[in-house]
């Protein structure tokens, strides 16, 4: 049972990105996921955060109205695009899933480990 990320890379400042969060070993429509991001040097952060069935989302206000999350229950896949890249957007970013936890409480999280699935990380460096 795991979460694998993909899509991270390296990218110029202005550019875009997709990452996908897919879950092998069971099945992500019943858990709220989140995407996480940790910064050379710096703590982690909630990043976006989706429900079960996609209509409640939440975005730090470092990525609002830049990066976009949605998922696909039928693909068993949660993505984040990330649109309008900075260079402080570089870190790797994880996603996570956790049965209990609303939206709002999982953002505001900061330890991986408080929740019941977590991937191991893909890697974003915005540079020109």
């Amino acid at each position: 049972l795991q979460l694998v990320e993909s899509g991270g890379g390296l990218v110029q400042p202005g550019g875009s990105l997709k990452l996908s969060c897919a879950a092998s070993g069971f099945s992500l429509n019943t858990y709220t996921i989140g995407w996480f991001r940790q910064a050379p040097g710096k703590e982690r952060e909630g990043v976006s955060c989706i429900s079960m069935s996609g209509v409640i989302t939440n975005y730090a206000d470092s990525v609002k109205g830049r990066f976009f999350i949605s998922r696909d229950n039928a693909k068993n896949t949660v993505y984040l695009h990330m649109n309008s890249l900075r260079p402080e957007d570089t870190a790797v970013y994880y996603c996570a899933a956790d049965r209990l936890m609303t939206v709002q409480a999982m953002c505001l999280k900061r330890d991986l480990d408080a929740m019941d699935y977590w991937g191991k990380g893909t890697l974003v460096t915005v540079s020109s």
